[in-house]
């Protein structure tokens, strides 16, 4: 029988939009950003964009823990690319999170990455899709 997960919430929060790509998504009583569709020329930002920015402040704030419980200060840097493609189902994002992190070996830096793609929510979600990997760069020089 398998074991069943146990939760504890320690945060939650509710994100609306009714409008689609051309209007607004907001946070009740709180953040509101203006949308518009990706191929379009409006001002806004889409679900890729927020999509990289989720990822890409997940990502740092757990190689940031990880860095801290290796007594490391906090030099990762984290840049998501996120492409919208059409293949045969549809309509799909393919997700690249690309780390730097100057202050310890390649190796090293490869193993923290695997460590915050298994602990990093965001990326738990994604990592099963077969749309989204990580690349560790020595610089973000190209």
């Amino acid at each position: 029988m398998a074991e069943s997960k146990h939760y504890i919430h320690r945060y939650e929060t509710e994100a609306i939009n009714n409008d689609g790509v051309n209007g607004v998504a907001y946070i009740p009583n709180g953040l509101a950003v203006a949308v518009s569709h990706p191929l379009e020329d409006k001002p806004g930002t889409n679900p890729e964009q927020l999509l990289g920015l989720s990822l890409s402040t997940c990502m740092s704030a757990t190689l940031e823990a990880i860095e801290k419980e290796n007594g490391l200060p906090h030099l990762a840097e984290v840049r998501v690319h996120v492409s919208m493609v059409k293949s045969t189902d549809g309509l799909d994002f393919l997700v690249t999170a690309l780390i730097h992190i100057p202050h310890i070996s390649h190796s090293q830096a490869v193993d923290f990455a695997h460590q915050a793609e298994r602990r990093c929510p965001v990326s738990k979600l994604l990592s099963n899709s077969g749309k989204y990997t990580i690349e560790v760069v020595d610089s973000f020089d190209h």
